[in-house]
């Protein structure tokens, strides 16, 4: 128990200061920032990603929700 405790502490650790030990800062933007429509970070297309990783996590839980119900029938 004292083992579990230890190890739950460590990693609120490691997750409370993730955020806070970058290493450097971020790059000053360009000059004109804005004036010109740039917008940072580009334009990733996240839409299709996300399709297919919920297409990915539906697949999963069929597989799941059937194996159950196949091993429900065996006894």
């Amino acid at each position: 128990m004292k083992k579990l405790h230890k190890v739950l502490a460590l990693t609120l650790v490691f997750l409370a200061t993730s955020t806070t030990m970058l290493a450097q800062a971020p790059p000053p933007p360009p000059p004109n920032h804005g004036s010109t429509g740039n917008q940072t970070g580009g334009n990733a297309p996240v839409g299709g990603g996300l399709f297919i990783l919920l297409g990915l996590c539906a697949a999963y839980g069929g597989k799941k929700v059937y194996d159950l119900k196949k091993e429900e029938l065996e006894e």
